[in-house]
């Protein structure tokens, strides 16, 4: 893979480019798309100044290099004609066939982003243009998959010719890729296009760290190669005495790549030096059985590291990838080896583009029901971009592996509750989860599940509301329901919220006030004045006219009342009200902290504060006792812990203090917890950080340090 990438990257000329298409497949329908396409592109032209066709048969090239079906490859070379020339869909399923023209249709429904239409990097419509990107090539797609391979070499080819671009666009569409496309690489398991991709972007978004660690893998890749061919010939040695015949069996180097490194780096805080897993071993045998009689042999031979060991063999990911993993250590080093089948392997470098390129695509289906969720996704999220956030969540994390007790199991991404298992199992068994047994020990709800657990539910015969639970699930699965069932009920308890909110405000009983609201127009979106102020006071007065002009409802009401909401403030909660409180109370039952949704309620001139989906709270709103209009005060800092991760040399820690400062962060207590093998040293703080500050402090530019922990300390009760 690595040389056809080489060689595609150094062709610049049409005759070059279709004799390396030729090479990998020719027949009369391939050789007939590209006279068709050549003729519509003739006098195009690329940024480069190449001419445009080179591009559509270079990703046919390395389109039929993962998946020799013909039509992908035609589709591949027409892929651009319907979109940039006067070719349209009919004339190509005339010229050609109906399914290849279904393939260009999905390719050209996933408009491709023009230069003109990238969305700067420090925008906040970054979001929206990579979730759209997102439902663009997921809903094209649905019907058959082979839309996103090809489109993923499409953005294969793009990537290694971005240097054409000026540096802003070759920032955006870097981000683009590493937040769109490799997550749906990864997801159909073609690990080479996911690992090309990655390579890719961060050489263009982070090319100071893309430069250390490529320095650091060059400077150390004599050593590197010395400790790796020892282990080869030791390996191999092991496994010809113990039956293996020469021949029957490859043995294959591979130093991890330069994205997968960084990743680490960052999600460990460790330096280079301290990634264990930098060489790795690929062993390629004939049958499963003998991947097991390797890995004895390995186990027998060097001390293995058992906790970095992993059989996707005997529970395959959801992907389709199967290999057993082990660390092992071999003369001080660890090296991580990797055993698999031929088979296993096309599968693991090819995902679901091995099944055309070695099996035939006929009969064969894929692992796709993961595609279906997030279609169902998209078409009951709130908005695109959560759900993309979400949805990227699911496709591009490390999975693991959770059992039913009847031994079904179960993919997980890392992190992952027992609700979220609950959900993974069916949306009704989450929504009626009332308890969980892990491994047959009770345990909470939100408990972080680990590799090998095995689950069992304990079901309530009514749905259960969780809706203050939403952020501590993981998948987008959980997630959604959740939100789903919440807003429902959101919805429902505003409207009661507003009526008593009203009820408070003119003093009326709600035998009183239905009648009146029910003969207005006002009731349809009364719930939006729960929690819109303008709202509320258009409201008032809409109502005010109404009672005034009703004979029967006049001594409900004082003409002369202007009914004027007034703003209170109480520490860190904000009533606005037609009547003076005295006093802001928090009941126990519930214990909202700072921007929990919340909901307050009358009693005299006491205003007491519940969480909104508090159980005793919803009991009061339904009883339509009188309530009144709060919100949270942003005006005074918070108090959070703050762990970060900072470089440790000189002036790091005075750069980051001066950047705290800088952004309105106030230093209460610091506290140095060195690490002796990190290039790093970790501070616990105590900060003070307004609300404005909070993106700031997230969204910084520096390298030299990163955060590890950020939560609240103060609460509604610590004021």
């Amino acid at each position: 893979m690595v040389k056809f990438i080489e060689r595609v990257k150094l062709i610049s000329t049409i005759d070059e480019s279709i004799d390396l298409l030729y090479e990998v497949k020719k027949n009369d329908l391939i050789v007939k798309a590209v006279t068709f396409a050549t003729q519509y592109h003739e006098g195009q032209f690329r940024k480069s100044g190449e001419p445009y066709i080179i591009h559509p048969i270079l990703v046919a090239a390395i389109t039929g290099h993962f998946g020799s079906d013909d039509e992908m490859i035609v589709a591949a070379l027409l892929h651009d004609v319907v979109e940039d020339t006067s070719c349209d869909i009919q004339e190509i399923a005339t010229t050609f066939s109906r399914e290849v023209a279904h393939l260009v249709e999905g390719l050209t429904k996933i408009t491709e982003l023009r230069d003109e239409e990238l969305i700067p990097s420090t925008s906040d419509e970054k979001l929206i243009s990579s979730a759209l990107s997102f439902r663009k090539m997921l809903i094209a797609s649905i019907d058959d998959v082979r839309v996103l391979v090809i489109k993923l070499c499409d953005r294969l080819h793009n990537m290694l010719t971005l240097e054409a671009l000026s540096h802003e666009k070759q920032k955006r569409i870097a981000e683009e890729t590493l937040v769109v496309y490799v997550p749906i690489a990864h997801r159909l398991g073609i690990a080479a296009i996911k690992n090309n991709l990655e390579n890719l972007s961060f050489y263009y978004l982070f090319p100071q760290e893309y430069k250390k660690i490529n320095d650091y893998l060059t400077q150390s890749n004599q050593r590197f190669e010395l400790q790796i061919n020892s282990l080869i010939s030791k390996v191999k040695t092991l496994m010809l005495k113990n039956g293996f015949i020469d021949g029957d069996f490859s043995i294959h180097k591979r130093i991890k790549h330069s994205y997968s490194i960084y990743l680490k780096m960052q999600r460990k805080g460790v330096s280079i030096e301290e990634v264990l897993d930098l060489m790795a071993l690929r062993i390629l045998v004939k049958s499963p059985l003998e991947c097991y009689k390797v890995l004895g042999i390995l186990h027998q031979n060097f001390k293995p590291l058992i906790s970095r060991f992993k059989d996707y063999i005997a529970i395959p990911k959801d992907n389709g990838y199967q290999t057993i993993h082990t660390t092992i250590f071999n003369d001080s080093s660890i090296f991580e080896i990797q055993t698999r089948t031929f088979d296993m392997h096309k599968t693991a470098e090819y995902g679901v583009a091995s099944h055309w390129k070695y099996k035939g695509h006929e009969g064969l289906s894929p692992k796709l029901k993961w595609l279906d969720e997030l279609r169902t996704q998209s078409e009951i999220g709130e908005n695109i971009e959560h759900m993309y956030e979400l949805a990227k969540d699911d496709l591009y994390s490390a999975d693991i592996s959770v059992y039913s007790p009847k031994g079904d199991v179960f993919h997980l991404p890392r992190g992952a509750t027992t609700l979220d298992f609950a959900y993974a199992v069916h949306t009704e068994i989450g929504d009626h989860t009332k308890a969980a047994y892990i491994n047959k020990k009770r345990s909470p709800l939100l408990t972080e599940l680990r590799n090998g657990d095995i689950v069992r539910i304990e079901l309530s015969g009514e749905k259960i509301l969780r809706c203050s639970w939403i952020e501590s699930v993981k998948t987008a699965k959980a997630k959604n329901a959740m939100r789903l069932n919440c807003n429902q009920k959101r919805k429902e308890l505003d409207t009661h919220t507003a009526v008593n909110i009203i009820l408070g405000i003119f003093n009326f009983k709600y035998e009183n006030i239905k009648p009146v609201l029910e003969s207005t127009d006002t009731c349809k979106n009364i719930h939006k004045s729960a929690s819109d102020l303008s709202h509320l006071q258009e409201n008032i007065y809409q109502l005010k006219k109404k009672i005034l002009k009703d004979s029967k409802f006049i001594p409900l009401i004082s003409p002369f009342k202007k009914y004027v909401l007034k703003q209170q403030q109480f520490d860190n909660i904000i009533l606005y009200s037609t009547s003076h409180y005295s006093q802001v109370l928090f009941d126990y039952c519930c214990h909202p902290k700072r921007g929990d949704e919340i909901v307050a309620f009358k009693k005299g001139n006491i205003a007491t504060v519940h969480h909104k989906f508090c159980t005793h709270a919803n009991a009061m709103i339904d009883e339509h006792q009188p309530m009144v209009f709060v919100q949270w005060s942003y005006d005074r800092p918070d108090h959070y812990k703050l762990i970060v991760s900072i470089e440790n040399k000189k002036g790091s820690l005075a750069s980051f203090l001066l950047y705290l400062a800088k952004i309105g962060v106030d230093l209460i207590t610091i506290n140095l917890s060195k690490s002796e093998n990190s290039h790093a040293d970790y501070f616990e703080m105590v900060v003070d950080v307004p609300h404005k500050s909070k993106e700031a402090l997230f969204h910084h530019t520096k390298q030299n340090f990163k955060i590890i922990d950020f939560s609240l300390l103060n609460d509604a009760y610590k004021k």
